[in-house]
């Protein structure tokens, strides 16, 4: 039964990194959500203090996720038009088959959202490269967390490698 928890464990982690990148699946969360999964094996001890530390940083991320993009798009002249076309440029990003779809759309869906908003278009470049930037640092920071926490449960493991593989 371990063996099948950590293998849940494991998925929840990747899915985690992937999530950093994927606005409808809570990166941090779900990496965190495997840590949650290997504290329930037999196998491996893992401190509760640990999981409630993990957990307030999955959940103080989960929460700036909404702010940085917000604050980079006020801080550049935007408006809300220009964080909804954010999101849906990224959405439509990740599903279009193109080179840097990723990193294209969110600046373009922000773009569009601003002249939809009848910005002229300096202001509405300029809104868009904050939105633009409010993402980036906050999928890099999702991103750094979630390797983090697979960092530790790779260690983890490790340590307790022994016990799992017993003969």
């Amino acid at each position: 039964m371990d063996i099948i928890l950590i293998i849940i464990a494991a998925l929840l982690m990747f899915l985690g990194i992937i999530g950093s990148f994927l606005p409808i699946l809570p990166g941090p969360l779900t990496s965190w959500i495997g840590l949650l999964v290997l504290y329930f094996t037999e196998a491996i001890p893992l401190d509760k203090t640990f999981l409630i530390i993990t957990f307030a940083i999955a959940v103080f991320i989960w929460i700036l996720d909404y702010i940085i993009p917000a604050i980079g798009t006020k801080r550049f002249g935007g408006t809300k038009y220009g964080m909804i076309g954010t999101t849906i440029g990224l959405i439509v990003g990740l599903i279009a088959p193109i080179p840097g779809g990723i990193i294209i759309g969110p600046f373009l869906g922000a773009l569009l959202g601003e002249l939809i908003n009848k910005s002229d278009g300096k202001t509405a470049t300029k809104a868009a490269f904050g939105s633009f930037i409010g993402f980036l640092t906050s999928t890099f920071i999702k991103f750094v967390v979630a390797i983090i926490y697979l960092g530790l449960f790779i260690g983890v493991l490790w340590d307790y490698r022994y016990a799992l593989f017993q003969a």
